[in-house]
C-alpha cells in the first residue's frame, strides 16, 4: 500500500556514550551496507525525502540529524523542507569554497540551520568556514591521531563550536579523542549504521486522513462534500455503500449531498475508518482486515451496556486501529500525527492504559480463545465468558456481513 523509503542512521555519542544526534546515510535497499552514489544530489535529496517519509518525529526521537550536503544540494530549495530544529547539514569535504557558498550559508544560518565541516583537514581554503559552523567532524581513521591533535590546535582560534570525531572502532581510539578534548563521537566503536525502511503515506491515504480530519471538525456539510465530489472514486464507493443494506437506509441514494445527510457523520467518519485501514487486502492480509473489523465491533458491542454512544464509537475506532500498523504497514505513531484521536484511544493504542484498554484487551483474548484471560478481562469491564462469546459472534456476523455488501474491506478500487 506504501511506496517503500531507506535509509541508514547511525548513532553519534557524547563522552559517556549517551546518545547526541544521529547521522543520516543514503541508501538504494535494506540490503544495503554501504551508499552506491552516482549522484551526491539524488543522494542528499533523496534522505531528505525519506526523513519526511518516515516522519521526524520518530526517526530522531527528539535528537539531532546530521545530513550530508554536496554544493548542488546545498543551493537548492530542497534543504529548507526540514524543520530547523531538526537537522544540521555536513558540508562535505568535496565543496568548493566561494563566495556563493559562504552567502548560502548565512542565508540559511538565518532560517536557524546549523552546519557541520565534514572530514575536515586543515587547508587554509576552509577557515573562512569556520566561524559559521557549529560542528566540525573529523575522520580520525585515516589520519595519524598527532594529526588530530594538530588540526585541533591549529583551528582554536576561529572555531567556537564542538569536534565529532567520526570511523572510532576501538577503545584506544575514542579515550585518545576524549583526552584530546573532542566532545562527540561516531564509528563501529558504538555502533554501524542501522538500515530503516518504510512505506510512506500514499496519496489515497492521505485523502481519506484529510476527510476524517475534517468530519471530526465538521460545522457545515459542505466542508465535506466539495472534497468527496473531487475524488470520482471515493464518491463512487460512497454511493455504493450508502445503497447497500449495509447502511440501512430505506431509500435510494443518488447524491453526495443525500448520502451525507441520511448516514451522518459519525457513520461517515466510521465508514472512512474503515476505508483507510482495511481497503486493498493482499492475500497475506486480508484475514487481518477482517480480524481489525471484527475487533472493534466487538469492543463496541462490549461497551453498549457500559459506555454512552460517543464512547461506543471510539471503542470500534480502538479496535480497529489496533491492526492499522501491520496493515497499512505505517508506524502507528506517523499515522496517529495525521489523524488526531481522543486520548482515551490513543491511550489504549499506544500505551495499553486507559478506559479502553480492557475493553481491547478482552477483544484479543478472545480472538485468541484465551478461556483463562478472556474471564480475567472480562471481570474487570463487569462483564462474563457468556456475553462476551455472544458479542464475538454477533461481531463476526455482522463483519461478514459488511464485507459480503461491498464494503471497503473488500473494495480493489477504495482508492482509486
Amino acid at each position: 500500500m506504501g511506496t517503500e523509503t531507506f535509509l541508514a542512521r547511525q548513532p553519534i555519542v557524547d563522552a559517556e556514550h549517551r546518545l547526541f544526534a544521529y547521522e543520516l546515510l543514503f541508501r538504494q535497499s535494506m540490503a544495503s551496507v554501504s551508499a552506491q552514489i552516482s549522484s551526491q544530489l539524488q543522494a542528499g535529496v533523496s534522505v531528505i525525502s525519506n526523513t519526511l517519509c518516515l516522519g521526524p518525529d520518530w526517526l530522531l526521537q527528539g535528537k539531532l540529524a546530521f545530513i550530508n550536503l554536496d554544493e548542488a544540494t546545498l543551493m537548492s530549495d530542497f534543504v529548507c523542507l526540514l524543520p530547523p530544529q531538526h537537522v544540521v547539514y555536513e558540508i562535505l569535504e568535496t565543496v568548493p569554497v566561494s563566495s556563493v557558498l559562504i552567502a548560502r550559508i548565512r542565508e540559511l544560518r538565518q532560517l536557524g540551520y546549523r552546519f557541520a565541516l565534514d572530514d575536515f583537514v586543515c587547508l587554509d581554503e576552509y577557515r573562512p568556514l569556520l566561524p559559521m559552523v557549529d560542528f566540525v567532524k573529523l575522520d580520525v581513521l585515516e589520519q595519524h591521531p598527532e594529526k588530530t591533535v594538530e588540526i585541533l590546535a591549529h583551528i582554536q582560534r576561529d572555531f567556537n563550536g564542538q569536534f565529532i570525531a567520526e570511523k572510532v572502532e576501538t577503545r584506544e581510539m575514542f579515550e585518545l579523542c576524549r583526552n584530546s578534548g573532542i566532545q562527540y563521537f561516531q564509528g563501529y566503536y558504538f555502533a554501524r549504521p542501522e538500515n530503516l525502511a518504510n512505506k510512506s503515506i500514499q496519496p489515497g491515504q492521505l485523502a481519506v486522513l484529510d476527510l476524517m480530519n475534517k468530519v471530526s471538525k465538521c460545522e457545515d456539510l459542505s466542508d465535506i462534500e466539495e472534497p468527496l465530489r473531487r475524488n470520482a472514486a471515493l464518491t463512487l464507493r460512497l454511493l455504493r455503500y450508502a445503497n447497500s443494506a449495509a447502511a440501512g437506509l430505506q431509500q435510494q441514494i443518488h447524491t453526495v449531498r443525500q448520502a451525507l445527510t441520511l448516514i451522518g457523520l459519525k457513520t461517515l467518519y466510521r465508514w472512512l475508518a474503515l476505508l483507510l485501514v482495511t481497503a486493498r487486502p493482499t492475500p497475506t492480509n486480508a484475514l487481518a482486515a477482517r480480524t481489525a473489523v471484527t475487533r472493534g465491533r466487538i469492543c463496541e458491542l462490549l461497551g453498549q451496556s457500559r459506555l454512552d454512544r460517543q464512547a461506543q464509537d471510539e471503542l470500534f475506532i480502538t479496535g480497529l486501529f489496533s491492526l492499522a500498523e501491520p496493515l497499512m504497514e505505517i508506524p502507528l505513531a506517523r499515522l496517529l500525527e495525521r489523524l488526531p484521536m481522543p486520548d482515551a484511544v490513543v491511550q489504549a493504542l499506544v500505551h495499553q492504559t486507559g478506559p479502553y484498554a480492557p475493553f481491547l484487551k478482552l477483544a484479543e483474548a478472545s480472538e485468541r480463545g484465551d478461556f483463562e484471560r478472556t474471564a480475567r478481562y472480562a471481570s474487570d469491564i463487569d462483564s462474563s465468558p457468556e456475553e462476551v462469546n455472544l458479542a464475538q459472534l454477533q461481531s463476526l456476523a455482522w463483519t461478514e456481513e459488511l464485507t459480503s455488501e461491498a464494503s471497503p474491506a473488500t473494495d480493489e478500487s477504495a482508492y482509486g
